[in-house]
């Protein structure tokens, strides 16, 4: 693996951009389930190319993988 930050597609990820969900995703410690189709808004790049940062909907200060992610 490249040390770039990629989406589930292989397309690159940079700080600012806006990603949507492939998959239901149930947040850990909520009753929260992000939907398939989910647009997230000005994610955050970590220092791990396969996990980023971001807020949706009710959760602030989210982590994701990437392998959920789609570049919108």
């Amino acid at each position: 693996m490249s040390d770039t930050t990629c989406d589930s597609n292989g397309t690159p990820l940079s700080d600012g951009d806006s990603v949507t969900l492939i998959k239901n995703l149930k947040v850990k410690g909520t009753s929260v389930t992000l939907k398939r189709g989910t647009l997230v808004k000005n994610i955050r790049l970590t220092g791990d190319p396969d996990l980023v940062e971001c807020r949706a909907e009710k959760v602030k200060d989210l982590v994701l993988r990437t392998e959920f992610l789609k570049k919108a």
